[in-house]
């Protein structure tokens, strides 16, 4: 794992928590070649590209150099993906009983990704702390559109040199209005296993 992406996530300048989730959503990159497997009839692999997407916007891997700051109810952080263009927005809607974080991300050509996730809390256990967050997401492509549900948790793991480190692991599943299926997991090691249709699809080490 390297660490130049938690840096970019969490700048040396600090940042807030709705800006380091905008942060983390800057892999708008995934979501670029939708439509033209669109036009090619190949929604089976769109829907593999939304699912990647959504799974690693919502997950760090590396160093975690500081704690953000918390944002207020209602506050609201925009930044456009460097590489893409996409503006991508979080909103922080709710901070009891627990948070909850709502998010776009609007491609150049009118493509649309949203979601939210709710982060219920803190669990202590031998390999770290962990915060599980429920998650939803929506994508939409003209008439295409796809939904994704599943449980993914962050994990901070301290280290032995005092270097404490993000992480996560989870699952989700997802379906189109193409009648495509599919399930996806995650492990600590960053190892993404993807099946659509039941068939497997090429495993990645992102």
């Amino acid at each position: 794992m390297t660490d130049n992406i938690t840096r970019y996530e969490l700048p040396a300048t600090g940042i807030t928590l709705l800006g380091y989730v905008v942060r983390r959503m800057h892999k708008t990159q995934w979501l670029m070649s939708i439509p033209a497997l669109l036009a090619e009839n190949k929604s089976d692999k769109a829907l593999a590209q939304i699912a990647m997407y959504a799974v690693t916007s919502s997950t760090s891997f590396g160093r975690a150099y500081y704690q953000p700051q918390f944002n207020s109810k209602g506050a609201e952080v925009t930044e456009a993906d460097p590489q893409t263009g996409a503006i991508v927005t979080a909103k922080l809607v709710a901070t009891s009983p627990s948070y909850f974080i709502t998010y776009t991300a609007a491609m150049p050509n009118g493509d649309m990704f949203s979601g939210s996730e709710e982060i219920t809390g803190t669990t202590v256990g031998l390999r770290g702390l962990g915060m599980p967050a429920p998650s939803k997401f929506n994508f939409k492509s003209g008439e295409y559109s796809a939904e994704l549900t599943g449980l993914l948790t962050s994990e901070l793991a301290l280290s032995l040199i005092g270097r404490t480190r993000i992480r996560a692991y989870g699952f989700l599943n997802f379906n189109d209005n193409k009648n495509n299926t599919g399930k996806l997991s995650i492990d600590r090691s960053e190892h993404i296993s993807l099946e659509i249709n039941g068939k497997k699809m090429e495993e990645h080490f992102v």
